[in-house]
């Protein structure tokens, strides 16, 4: 006897979610617009700080995934959090790595400042690259109506 458990089905704690409301439905794509909150616009301090910041974002959900919906609907979307976190690797770790090392290899041939500006100018190559890969990113970084 053969005992199935649900592993493909993530808990809460494996997701990312978000409030929002439904916008527009257009063919196949549900637009949800969410409030994107940062860390220090929720913080008690906030009044004496000048570096809150909260804006809306709009966000596609493929519609043949989601439930019935209409516009003005208050759904939860979520994101699993391991695709979160890929997505900060991508945008935010492997450049920084391009970048750090590039100018510690330049650094040894050439001036630093001129050093600084070809490792900024390495970046280039590697957002195109994330450019021209962006329908599969898309099709990897999915958010779902819960």
């Amino acid at each position: 006897m053969k005992i199935e458990t649900a592993q493909n089905t993530p808990s809460i704690s494996d997701c990312l979610a978000k409030d929002g409301i439904v916008e527009r439905i257009e063919n196949q794509v549900i637009y949800v617009r969410i409030l994107s909150v940062s860390a220090c616009a929720s913080c008690h301090a906030k009044g004496a700080c000048s570096s809150m910041d909260s804006r809306e974002q709009l966000i596609e959900v493929d519609k043949a995934d989601s439930p019935d919906v209409k516009p003005g609907d208050i759904v939860q979307i979520s994101m699993k959090a391991l695709n979160g976190n890929l997505a900060v690797v991508y945008g935010y770790v492997i450049p920084f790595l391009v970048l750090i090392f590039t100018m510690i290899i330049l650094v040894n041939f050439v001036p630093e400042g001129l050093a600084g500006l070809l490792s900024i100018a390495m970046l280039a190559p590697y957002y195109t690259v994330l450019y021209l890969r962006r329908n599969q990113l898309k099709q990897r970084f999915r958010f779902r109506i819960e």
